[in-house]
C-alpha cells in the first residue's frame, strides 16, 4: 500500500516538472523568435532606408507616382478683390515661361477678359511634365463664355461659346398685404422680373395709389437654366394679371419678327403702352399734387404745375416716353434736371435729381422705360424726391388726370396670330396652375 502511495506522488511530481519544463521552453521559443523578428525588421529598415535614399529610385518613384495622378487637374478659381490672371496663375504654381506665353497670346490678340471679383472661373492644367495650361474658361455674360485652349504649335486658341440653357416655365401667384413687390418677393420671384411687372403696368396703374390689401396677382414668365440647373437669367414676362378692388388687367405678350412687333396686349389686341407711362418711378408714393399749394420753401401759395414722388435717394428714374434729351443740367430751383421731348405734342420734366444716368446728356436719344437718373433733393428741396411735369402743347398739365393715346390694335392677320398664342398661353397657365 505504502509502495502504490510513494509511486503516485512520484508520477504526480514528473507530470508537475513536464508541464513546468514545456512552459519553460514556449516562453523561450517566444523571446527568441522575437528577437530575430526584431533584428530582421531593423535590418529591413535598414535597407529600405538605403534603396529610398538612392537617387535612382527617387527619380523612378516620382515618375511612377505622376503616372497614377490624374494628367488634367480641373480648378474652379473664385476672382479674390485685385486679382487679375497672371496673379491667379502664380497661385497655381505655373511656371514663369507658362504665364508669359498666355498673357502675351491674350495682349497680341486683344481679348477681353472682362474679370471682376467673386467671378468664378474654370482651369483645367496638364499635369505631364511641367505643368502647362489645356483650358481656361471665363464667363463673358449669362449665356456666353470664352474658351482660351493650348494648341499644337505651342500657343494658344480662343473661342467664345454660348451655354446651352434651358427654358423653364413659371407659374406665381399671392394676394397683396402691402406692397406688390413685397407679395412677389415672399412668392420669391426675382426682382429682375417685378421691375419688368411694374414697367409693364406703368402705363395705366399707378402702383401707389391703385392698389388695395388683398387685391392680387398673377404671372407666367421665363427663366433660363444652365446644366447644373440653376437659373441664370430671364425671358419674357408671357402672361400678367393683376386683379384690383374685383377688376381685371390681363396682359398677353405677344411677338412677330416680321411686323416688328414686342409687346404686351390686353386680350382684344390693344397694346398696353401709351404715349407717356403714368409713373415714372418705382417704389415711390405720391407726395405732392398737380395744382394750388403752400410752397414748403417759400411759404406763400403758388401753382405747383407738376407731380411730386417721394423716395429714397438714388431711386432709379425712367423716362415716360421715347424721345430727345433738350436738357441734362442745372434748372435753378430744380436743381439737377432732365427735359425729354417725345414728339410735337409731349414734352417731359424730371427735377432735383442727384445725378444723371450714364450717357444721358443733351441731343442723346432715349426709349421709353430707360433710367435716366436718381432721386435726390438738389435745387429747392426739402427732401429726397422726384418732381414730374408734363407739358402739353408748350402748357404745364396734370400727369395723373391727363388722358393719353393707347397703342396701336392689332388687326387682320396680326390679330389672328395673337389670339393663337392667346390659346397657347392660356393652356399653358392651367397646365402650370395644375402642377404647383
Amino acid at each position: 500500500m505504502m509502495n502504490y502511495f510513494l509511486k503516485s506522488q512520484f508520477y504526480l511530481k514528473l507530470k508537475e516538472f513536464r508541464s513546468f519544463l514545456l512552459l519553460t521552453l514556449l516562453v523561450a521559443s517566444a523571446i527568441i523568435s522575437i528577437s530575430v523578428y526584431d533584428k530582421f525588421r531593423y535590418n529591413q529598415s535598414k535597407d529600405l532606408q538605403s534603396i529610398l535614399q538612392n537617387i535612382y529610385f527617387q527619380k523612378t518613384l516620382s515618375s511612377i507616382s505622376r503616372s497614377l495622378e490624374p494628367r488634367f487637374e480641373k480648378y474652379k478659381y473664385r476672382i479674390k478683390e485685385g486679382e487679375n490672371l497672371k496673379v491667379i496663375l502664380e497661385n497655381l504654381d505655373l511656371g514663369e515661361a507658362e504665364i508669359k506665353k498666355i498673357i502675351d497670346f491674350i495682349l497680341i490678340n486683344k481679348i477681353k477678359l472682362n474679370l471682376y471679383a467673386n467671378q468664378q472661373i474654370i482651369l483645367e492644367i496638364d499635369n505631364l511634365k511641367k505643368r502647362k495650361i489645356k483650358q481656361i474658361i471665363i464667363p463673358t455674360s449669362k449665356k456666353k463664355e470664352l474658351k482660351i485652349s493650348a494648341s499644337k504649335n505651342n500657343s494658344f486658341d480662343v473661342l467664345e461659346l454660348t451655354k446651352e440653357l434651358t427654358i423653364n416655365k413659371v407659374y406665381k401667384e399671392n394676394f397683396i398685404k402691402n406692397s406688390l413687390y413685397k407679395a412677389a418677393v415672399d412668392k420669391n420671384i426675382d426682382p429682375n422680373i417685378i421691375i419688368q411687372f411694374a414697367q409693364i403696368y406703368g402705363f395705366q396703374i399707378d402702383f401707389q395709389r391703385d392698389i388695395r390689401k388683398n387685391d392680387s396677382f398673377q404671372i407666367v414668365y421665363e427663366e433660363y437654366k444652365n446644366e447644373e440647373n440653376k437659373t441664370v437669367d430671364f425671358g419674357n414676362i408671357l402672361y400678367a394679371n393683376l386683379i384690383l378692388q374685383g377688376k381685371t388687367y390681363e396682359l398677353y405678350h405677344f411677338s412677330s419678327e416680321n411686323d416688328k412687333i414686342n409687346d404686351h396686349f390686353e386680350p382684344n389686341g390693344q397694346s398696353i403702352k401709351k404715349t407717356l407711362m403714368k409713373t415714372p418711378i418705382n417704389g415711390a408714393r405720391l407726395s405732392s399734387s398737380y395744382g394750388m399749394r403752400k410752397h414748403p420753401i417759400l411759404g406763400y401759395n403758388k401753382m405747383h404745375q407738376g407731380t411730386d414722388f417721394a423716395a429714397p435717394m438714388g431711386t432709379p428714374i425712367m423716362a415716360s416716353g421715347t424721345g430727345k434729351v433738350t436738357k441734362a443740367g442745372w434748372c435753378g430751383g430744380g436743381g439737377n434736371c432732365v427735359k425729354i421731348k417725345h414728339n410735337t405734342t409731349y414734352s417731359t420734366v424730371y427735377a432735383h435729381m442727384s445725378k444723371f444716368a450714364r450717357g444721358i446728356k443733351k441731343g442723346v436719344r432715349v426709349n421709353q422705360g430707360q433710367i435716366i437718373g436718381y432721386v435726390g433733393s438738389t435745387g429747392m428741396s426739402t427732401g429726397p424726391h422726384l418732381h414730374y411735369e408734363v407739358i402739353k402743347n408748350g402748357k404745364k398739365v396734370n400727369s395723373q388726370t391727363l388722358k393719353l393715346p393707347s397703342g396701336k390694335k392689332l388687326k387682320g392677320k396680326i390679330r389672328e396670330d395673337f389670339e393663337l398664342v392667346k390659346i397657347k398661353i392660356d393652356v399653358l397657365k392651367s397646365e402650370l396652375i395644375n402642377n404647383n
